[in-house]
């Protein structure tokens, strides 16, 4: 494996085109390839804009579909999810190869050994084409993930398979889904695993203020050493949510914590920046305070995390699944919570 020491990454901020006013799978499917299309136009552009060292770009959150509003689980279902080995992936590799990039992104995922609902999943393309990592999301609140079938999931698949982490020449890459960054385990077991550059694909607000994903996006960089390349939409177009609601703050985070670049609203590649993956590895490897991976002690929290059961894993029973069923679980949760003192 080429080793690249230093390259550009690029957060590219496009919109997300809602597929939920058409009908039936034909029509969402020309809707989800003329975004591809448009897509090869937009990356073609931005490595004429920045330069040939792009090497790697992160798009946003439902960058092909959008989600899910009035739509029932089984509906989602047959209207937008594909598989991983979808033609739609050779026609995103294809743009990986003439551009010699890597391209991740977020996308609504259907298995076969669940027909029953789909999987919100992150993906990383190198620069053959080749989908090299697949990522479940394990947090939503509306969304089915591998927690919510956990022992058959992990007697299919493996543990292994719900914290993916790929060593490229661009460095150690994982995903991490939109919301998910507020959750630190996730970006944690990740490192363990020893990923240097955590890729977020996410839909999110576009606020004046610091909003609790931003400030979780350095958060994460700081407590794990490792870049963090955010990539939010640029609107959501013929959405029910207002259409600037998600937009601006794509943002890649050093791993010291500081924002190397942001865009503002629209369309954007202002959030590109150089990655030193080199320089990455030197500083997690010096003695210091401030090298919180070498001094983690995971052996005391152990216990904590085994003993502890807030959401429970395993909640999806057999047949069909309505989305009332996620509230259900939280309201069950929370009064459970109540019960034994915790809130």
């Amino acid at each position: 494996m080429t080793k690249v020491t230093d390259y550009i990454a690029l957060a590219m901020q496009i919109p997300c085109y809602a597929v939920n006013k058409y009908n039936g799978r034909d029509e969402t499917r020309e809707a989800m390839n003329q975004t591809v299309h448009r897509l090869a136009k937009q990356i073609f552009g931005a490595k004429k804009f920045i330069g040939p060292y792009v090497k790697l770009v992160v798009l946003p959150e439902y960058f092909l579909t959008g989600f899910p509003t009035r739509e029932s689980i089984s509906e989602w279902l047959d209207k937008v999810c594909i598989t991983k080995d979808d033609k739609l992936f050779e026609s995103l590799g294809d743009i990986c190869q003439n551009e010699n990039i890597f391209l991740s992104g977020n996308y609504y995922e259907a298995d076969i050994n669940f027909p029953e609902f789909y999987f919100q999943s992150s993906f990383i393309l190198d620069n053959a084409g080749k989908m090299i990592l697949n990522y479940r999301r394990l947090n939503s609140m509306y969304s089915p993930t591998p927690h919510d079938v956990l022992d058959r999931y992990i007697d299919l698949y493996g543990y292994e398979s719900l914290f993916p982490v790929v060593d490229t020449e661009l460095g150690k890459l994982a995903c991490v889904a939109s919301e998910e960054i507020l959750y630190p385990e996730v970006s944690r077991c990740l490192m363990m695993r020893g990923a240097e550059v955590i890729l977020h694909s996410s839909s999110e607000v576009g606020s004046a203020l610091p909003s609790k994903k931003n400030i979780a996006k350095q958060a994460r960089a700081i407590e794990n050493m490792a870049y963090v390349i955010s990539a939010n939409s640029a609107g959501m177009i013929d959405s029910l949510v207002l259409e600037n609601s998600t937009d601006a703050h794509s943002q890649i985070i050093h791993y010291e914590g500081h924002k190397l670049c942001e865009a503002l609203t629209g369309e954007s590649v202002v959030a590109n920046a150089n990655i030193h993956i080199e320089a990455l590895r030197e500083y997690r490897s010096r003695m210091s305070m401030k090298n919180y991976i070498a001094r983690q002690r995971f052996e005391l929290y152990a216990d904590s995390y085994r003993n502890h059961s807030f959401y429970p894993p395993n909640s999806f029973g057999a047949g069909k699944l309505e989305k009332s069923l996620f509230r259900q679980i939280q309201t069950d949760t929370i009064r459970r919570l109540k019960d034994d003192g915790i809130i």
